[in-house]
């Protein structure tokens, strides 16, 4: 069979490690992986995919997808990016064109809510799904959409990336401005920084950061992550009626994502797998336990 690291941006790249083969055969597993807020694909292809052990690489097929809006997708500027936006984003790039039947869902943070979108949608196709820190607020009289804001992008200085939905959320012209500075000049601030630090390349989720428009990252932040919240009930109970697999894991030092949001999974998913991890946060989860974690994910595939 025929293993595929795919990766979605302005083109599609495929790695085999197979000689040979029909990457759309039946026979083939399908797993499709979404990043988080500020984040690209390259949260999963720099942790979980070097990690891949053979038995996996050569019956399953791992698709990344750099969402529309960040790492080295489109970003246009007359898009809402809006969750229907990122869905049909995923559907014409992967589903559609590759003719997937069936497949796995891993999701992190803002991901998670696309996960849950798109897995409600292909609720039949879908085999497992596994959302790290996913930001699920039950539905309030406040409403989880403002829920979501304030918990989600309060007005901090840390950690980084709360600071960094806080500043896209709450400084609409002051975020424009950094991101015409910074972002658009992306490339230029990564080679001093490479000259500053003395190294080869810079940090994939140092890249990430700067990845993005201020208008796909203030959209998405208020379109999906905030507008989306007021969905995810729906969601769950369309998946818990379809006795989809759930997991779910998180730090339980996640200052990010309130723990609290893993654990009120469980209230709309009774069958949910609730793992939370023990001295670790809203990235070290991951980033740091790399091997754990993708046996972690091989062992749920599979059972």
């Amino acid at each position: 069979m025929m293993w595929c690291k795919i990766v979605f941006n302005l083109q599609i790249h495929c790695m085999s490690t197979a000689n040979s083969g029909d990457i759309s055969g039946d026979s083939t597993e399908n797993v499709i992986f979404l990043h988080g807020f500020l984040s690209s694909s390259a949260f999963w292809t720099e942790t979980v995919f070097p990690n891949i052990s053979e038995t996996t690489k050569h019956n399953y097929r791992l698709i990344a997808v750099d969402l529309l809006g960040f790492g080295r997708s489109p970003k246009p500027r007359d898009c809402l990016y809006t969750l229907r936006d990122h869905l049909e984003m995923i559907e014409k790039s992967a589903i559609t064109p590759y003719e997937l039947k069936s497949f796995h869902l891993v999701a992190h943070s803002m991901g998670c809510i696309i996960a849950l979108a798109l897995a409600a949608k292909y609720s039949k196709c879908v085999k497992s799904i596994t959302l790290i820190a996913p930001p699920y607020f039950p539905s309030s009289e406040e409403g989880s959409s403002l829920m979501a804001l304030e918990k989600l992008a309060g007005k901090t200085l840390w950690p980084p990336l709360l600071f960094g939905s806080s500043f896209m959320s709450w400084y609409e012209h002051l975020g424009r401005c950094v991101c015409l500075l910074v972002c658009r000049n992306h490339r230029t601030w990564e080679r001093i920084l490479k000259l500053l630090t003395r190294r080869r390349d810079v940090h994939f989720m140092v890249k990430d950061l700067t990845r993005h428009t201020h208008h796909s990252a203030w959209h998405t932040m208020h379109n999906v992550i905030c507008g989306g919240a007021k969905s995810m009930d729906d969601f769950l109970e369309t998946l818990s009626e379809c006795k989809v697999k759930l997991c779910v894991v998180q730090g339980d030092r996640d200052y990010v994502v309130p723990v609290e949001c893993s654990n009120n999974i469980r209230t709309k998913v009774p069958s949910a797998e609730i793992d939370i991890i023990s001295n670790t946060d809203h990235c070290s989860v991951v980033i740091g336990r790399e091997r754990d974690f993708t046996q972690y994910l091989e062992q749920r595939w599979t059972h």
